[in-house]
């Protein structure tokens, strides 16, 4: 859980504050939504509307770094959220901390559509208990990654802004501890926001600190936990190796081939009546995603295929989605999602290697 919380403050220092804070604001949303049960099993959950606020602190870019203008200027900033998911006698109430990024597709003077990216911590006040609170099969930590996907409509007149959204909030712990069938909330938002300019941008363009046109090679140490079905159980450690290959055609498009080797000693309690060797257990794969680079931060989204899994414990496919952090010396660090559709395996924590790295 610290290495997620530095991990967020890296996002909020790079993303954020590099903007040398030349045109920022605060907006006031107020949301409201439903419990999504997306599993049968969950179907008791859902017993009142979610509402919930949130209060933000933006800034809009201003081309001081290349990737402003090859994505629009977005707007970057970061984001306090309280509220209720649906259920505030099983689930609780729910507070979280997030950065987020967004990308407009339309951007005019009095008129913005954008999608919004953003993830962070978030606090669930109930957990699930055996003995005291046995209905909550979402949520079994306090603490967990909160994930959001939107969209928004921005009317802006003079300094101020009213805004309309649509997002799905997501909380899990990535499958840490069971039962983590995770919270889906669809909400819909209006806001308030008020622009505070201050000096003119600088006319020195930061350049990408990335190669393009050019195949980086590179590997990534990945280890993590997970816990298995019975609750209350132990925890397994998983370990892999992926050895990747990165190539960046556009200053906002990347792509990325890798093949992973994954010790998931999960594997292990499955099907425990089987006899198992390490060999057995060992899962390999083929994995394809794209990569947009942020300055430093990179967002990653992908699919790969096992080529070696024995016991199938899940689904033939699994997916990533996530973020890497990238330092001069070519040693990158990264929390990504790995998942199987939408059931969490487990959150790889990772340092990596670009072997043909050279600072631009």
């Amino acid at each position: 859980m610290k290495l997620w919380i530095c991990f967020i403050g890296c996002f909020l220092t790079t993303v954020v504050y590099s903007q040398s804070k030349r045109e920022w604001g605060f907006e006031y949303r107020q949301k409201i939504g439903f419990l999504a049960a997306h599993r049968g099993v969950m179907g008791h959950l859902p017993q009142d509307q979610a509402i919930a606020g949130e209060f933000s602190y933006y800034i809009h870019t201003k081309g001081k770094k290349q990737w402003h203008k090859s994505c629009n200027y977005p707007t970057v900033g970061a984001t306090l959220f309280a509220g209720s998911v649906g259920n505030n006698e099983i689930l609780g109430k729910f507070v979280g901390l997030y950065s987020f990024i967004e990308f407009p597709f339309i951007n005019q003077k009095h008129f913005e559509f954008s999608g919004k990216l953003a993830a962070g911590l978030g606090h669930g006040s109930k957990v699930f208990d055996q003995e005291t609170n046995p209905k909550n099969v979402a949520m079994s930590t306090h603490f967990n990654a909160q994930i959001c996907l939107g969209l928004k409509t921005t009317y802006k007149f003079q300094r101020n802004k009213i805004t309309f959204g649509l997002d799905m909030t997501h909380f899990s712990n990535g499958a840490y501890k069971v039962p983590n069938l995770g919270v889906n909330l669809p909400y819909l938002s209006l806001g308030f926001g008020r622009t505070i300019k201050t000096t003119q941008h600088d006319s020195i363009v930061q350049q990408n600190h990335i190669p393009f046109k050019k195949w980086l090679i590179g590997a990534t140490f990945i280890a993590s936990a997970k816990e298995i079905f019975p609750t209350e159980g132990k925890k397994y450690a998983v370990f892999g190796l992926s050895t990747s290959f990165r190539y960046f055609t556009k200053p906002k498009v990347g792509l990325e081939c890798s093949f992973d080797i994954i010790s998931k000693q999960a594997v292990m309690g499955y099907r425990p009546e089987i006899t198992k060797t390490q060999w057995d257990i060992l899962q390999m794969g083929i994995y394809t995603g794209y990569l947009l680079p942020l300055d430093r931060i990179h967002f990653v989204l992908g699919m790969g295929v096992y080529i070696k899994d024995k016991y199938q414990p899940e689904d033939f496919m699994y997916h990533r989605v996530g973020f890497r952090y990238y330092f001069d010396n070519g040693i990158n660090a990264q929390v990504v999602l790995k998942s199987h559709w939408a059931r969490a395996d487990y959150v790889e924590w990772g340092v990596g290697y670009t072997f043909n790295y050279r600072k631009k």
